[in-house]
This record gives C-alpha cells, structure tokens and sequence, in this order.
C-alpha cells in the first residue's frame, strides 16, 4: 500500500503520539528522532530547524521511515517509508506548526506555539508515502 487508508489516518491522527523519524546519518548510520507531526494531504507533515542533523540528513538523502505506535494493549502500529521534502513557506509554515501545536499542546496554545515555531531558519517537511505497513489489534 502506498496511500494512506481511512484507517491508517485515524489512528496516525488520535491522540498525540509521537512518531519515530528513521533516516541515514551521513556516514551511514541509521538514526532515529522523535517528531511531532500531523497528517495533511495523505502526508505526513514535522518542522525542523533548517541547522538539524534531521534537515541535513534530509537534504543529502531524502527517504525516510516515520514508525507511530500505540503501546497499550491490545497494541498497534503504523510504519510509513516515503520521500521527504523541505520548503520555508512562510504560510504554511506557520499552518503547520499552529496545528502541531495544537494537537500536542491543546488547542488554547496552538496559536502560541505556532507562532514560536514558525520563524526563520525552520522547515516544513512532507513525508510522501512510497509504502505503508499496519498492524492494528496485535494482542487480541
């Protein structure tokens, strides 16, 4: 699958977890870093800062794996590989990091932390889908 299902959405989208940013350290490394992020467009949608070792990465070798999971039991996941570009849009920068805000900070701080967020020197990155694996309900 390469598109992300109805399914797959909801459960990227409940709550505030965390997901898990796999890329490639320039020396070959395989690194992981958290990000917050939210689901725009069938995308998976994080800010980093232009100077990070994730932007430079990306900018170097721009596939990626975002791993999201629900430890709770009954237990899921969601792993999605794509392809990820990087723009300093102001507006949507500022979308972007407004929504995050919101979704992890609430939403009476969204416009605080989207503002804060939302300045030169940070990106917006789009991770475009190339495959994605599920597991819903893995105890039950």
């Amino acid at each position: 699958m390469t598109e992300l299902s109805a399914e797959v959405i909801e459960f990227l989208s409940a709550g505030t977890r965390t997901g898990m940013l796999g890329y490639v350290a320039s020396d070959g490394r395989p690194l992981v870093a958290p990000v917050w992020f939210v689901v725009d467009d069938g995308e998976l949608v994080f800010n980093t800062g232009r100077n990070t070792a994730k932007a430079h990465a990306l900018a170097r070798d721009s596939r990626v794996v975002i791993c999201v999971d629900d430890p709770h039991p009954p237990y899921s996941f969601v792993q999605v590989q794509g392809i990820a570009t990087m723009t300093e849009d102001a507006p949507e920068l500022l979308d972007i990091a407004t929504r995050i805000g919101g979704r992890y900070m609430g939403t009476h701080r969204a416009i605080e932390f989207g503002r804060r967020n939302a300045v030169p020197g940070e990106l917006v990155v789009r991770v475009r889908p190339t495959k994605v694996n599920s597991a819903f309900n893995i105890a039950d």
